[in-house]
């Protein structure tokens, strides 16, 4: 039996910069979308979280929330070298939304990204290898106490030069 996959929704959402007041929505939505792609619960408070997010990931990344209708469905934090959180809702995955949300941090990229996901985390994984990153290290994150994986992006006419 074909598994059906829902409709893509990529080109409908909407990006744009963080917004403060759309924090409260975020956070949870993070935590959820964590939880379930790495199968662990969280054992850190929502208000840790938040504020983790507010003076660790805003400082030092571009966020660019993905709104569907309104809705907030994923969201993105990179830097010209890196991403460091990449999230779609629980429900909305494989709409699109992260690949039009990784497309945003390529464009803006300086040519490759590199970033981290759990070895567990095998739609992770998955994901980012259609997205054209490969695999080059592995190793331990300590504070999770999970395996992880290093992935690499290069652009393609960056890749030529």
């Amino acid at each position: 039996m074909k598994t059906a996959y829902p409709v893509k929704l990529g080109d409908d959402v909407n990006l744009v910069s963080f917004d403060q007041p759309l924090t409260d929505e975020l956070i949870p939505m993070w935590r959820e979308s964590f939880e379930a792609g790495v199968g662990i619960v969280d054992p850190h408070s929502l208000a840790g979280q938040r504020q983790y997010f507010l003076d660790s990931v805003l400082p030092h990344h571009a966020v660019r929330l993905a709104l569907l209708d309104g809705r907030l469905v994923g969201f993105v934090a990179a830097s010209a070298e890196s991403v460091a959180q990449l999230y779609v809702r629980v429900g909305w995955q494989r709409r699109g939304i992260g690949a039009r949300m990784l497309d945003w941090a390529k464009q803006q990229s300086a040519g490759s990204l590199w970033l981290y996901t759990f070895a567990r985390n095998h739609g992770a994984r998955a994901f980012y290898a259609r997205q054209g990153f490969v695999e080059v290290e592995y190793g331990f994150e300590p504070t999770w106490q999970l395996d992880d994986v290093r992935l690499q992006w290069t652009a393609p006419q960056a890749a030529a030069a």
